[in-house]
């Protein structure tokens, strides 16, 4: 209750403004026992931080990479990415946050914690991708930002789709045939004609 709290709150009005009466009167607990867990805001704020960079580090660590090809990839990863959103869904809107924060009290904190699992994580992404499928006339850095913009807006569809599906393995089956007709078309776009 705590953690949500927090989250919603550091969302809402960034960590100058965040408000621990706020924070105490949503989670249902006495300042006190807030104060109890934490000595204050800002040791909290990095707790959060701390809390939302694991829960990525674990979905980052599961990404198999013996698979070369980058729909393949990216499909699977876009998929461990809406089941983390399902469990813990304002991780990802909290971590956008942090790179949006402007206090200056925490600045570092973030930029030596949050880039750097961005970073790490990019390159885990994309590490060990046969390029080899790509048509020689095509920008892969570009296509690889279109993949990324329909993944996240795919991403983001699922997510309004997802509270209506009480099974979520159901869900996972119909969401990603559905991601296979996106990527068919990117892959006619994308791809030489012999890797379609």
């Amino acid at each position: 209750m705590i953690v949500n709290a927090s989250i919603k709150e550091f969302i809402k009005s960034g960590f100058d403004k965040a408000s621990t009466n706020e924070i105490v009167k949503q989670a249902h607990i006495s300042k006190g026992s807030l104060f109890n867990y934490f000595n204050s805001k800002k040791e909290l704020y990095c707790y959060l931080i701390s809390y939302s960079t694991q829960i990525l580090e674990n979905m980052y660590e599961e990404i198999d990479l013996s698979e070369t090809d980058l729909f393949n990839r990216i499909e699977n990863i876009g998929l461990q990415k809406l089941y983390v959103q399902q469990n813990h869904p304002e991780i990802f809107d909290f971590l956008k946050s942090t790179i949006e924060e402007e206090s200056l009290e925490i600045k570092s904190i973030i930029e030596q914690h949050v880039s750097r699992i961005y970073v790490d994580g990019r390159q885990k992404i994309y590490a060990n991708i046969d390029y080899s499928k790509f048509r020689d006339d095509i920008d892969i850095d570009k296509a690889i930002e279109i993949l990324n913009w329909t993944m996240y807006g795919f991403g983001q569809k699922g997510l309004q789709q997802i509270n209506s599906f009480e099974n979520l393995s159901n869900f996972g089956e119909r969401y990603l045939k559905e991601w296979n007709i996106y990527a068919q078309i990117l892959k006619h776009s994308f791809y030489k004609e012999d890797e379609v």
